[in-house]
């Protein structure tokens, strides 16, 4: 299967990245973000070095996606709970109903 292969920026330098068909724009959005968030890093202007750079940003992204699914999972518990008391409520109203 080809893959095509996807030029994409960061930090002023170009990378072409093998994509799997059909998944380009999900990779280019993914390298905006990147960039976007190594961007603000270096504007920062507290870390030299692309690498630091990177790995910070990796850091950064890695916590957000991270926080995001406690918060998904979070709340896939709490829609259990009211599932299971509309359940409980709707199988008691049906007995004494």
């Amino acid at each position: 299967m080809d893959k095509p292969t996807v030029a994409v920026e960061i930090l002023g330098q170009t990378y072409k990245i093998n994509c799997p068909k059909g998944h380009e724009a999900d990779l280019k959005e993914a390298a905006d973000y990147l960039n976007n968030q190594m961007q603000e890093i270096k504007d920062g202007g507290k870390i030299n070095g692309v690498e630091k750079m990177a790995v910070l940003a990796a850091l950064n992204i890695t916590h957000d996606m991270l926080s995001s699914k406690k918060h998904v999972r979070s709340n896939e518990q709490q829609l259990r709970e009211l599932t299971s008391q509309l359940d409980d409520a709707l199988t008691h109203q049906t007995k004494t109903g």
